[in-house]
């Protein structure tokens, strides 16, 4: 074989090679970035739902609406989040005879932390002094 041949062969397999990774690059990145958005939607809509548990606000419609979004992120959260929700759930509970507000503010913290790093947040927080506070509208659940 000629080295015009073998050049031209190498060529060839070489375009195809960088086509393929690219394209293969191309999609992956789509995928991610589609994988991140529904991410991000379910946990948009998480977070909304606690707007139905805080003290004040707290309906039953809010917490069957809470206990869904909390259910659904098991579908995709990754273990710390999950890991991170029970403990929340736990402490948030209705039935937790023991609540106390400084464990609450602490194992909110540290879920919306795990949230943040999942979804990538930059810059990356500092957990000591991430203080993330949920706020009651203020308005009582019997005004029109």
């Amino acid at each position: 074989m000629s080295a015009t041949f073998i050049t031209a062969i190498v060529g060839v397999f070489g375009s195809l090679a960088v086509a393929f990774l690219t394209y293969w690059s191309t999609k992956r990145r789509e995928r991610e970035a589609e994988w991140r958005k529904e991410k991000l939607a379910y946990y948009k809509a998480f977070v909304e739902s606690m707007s139905g548990i805080v003290e004040g606000d707290a309906t039953p419609e809010g917490h069957r609406l809470y206990a869904k979004t909390t259910n659904n992120l098991l579908l995709f959260a990754p273990q710390p989040v999950i890991a991170a929700l029970n403990a929340y759930r736990s402490e948030a509970s209705i039935s937790n005879q023991c609540r106390s507000q400084e464990a609450h503010d602490k194992l909110l913290a540290v879920l919306l932390l795990a949230i943040r790093k999942d979804i990538g947040v930059s810059p990356e927080d500092n957990a000591a002094t991430f203080k993330p506070i949920l706020w009651a509208s203020g308005v009582g659940t019997d005004a029109t």
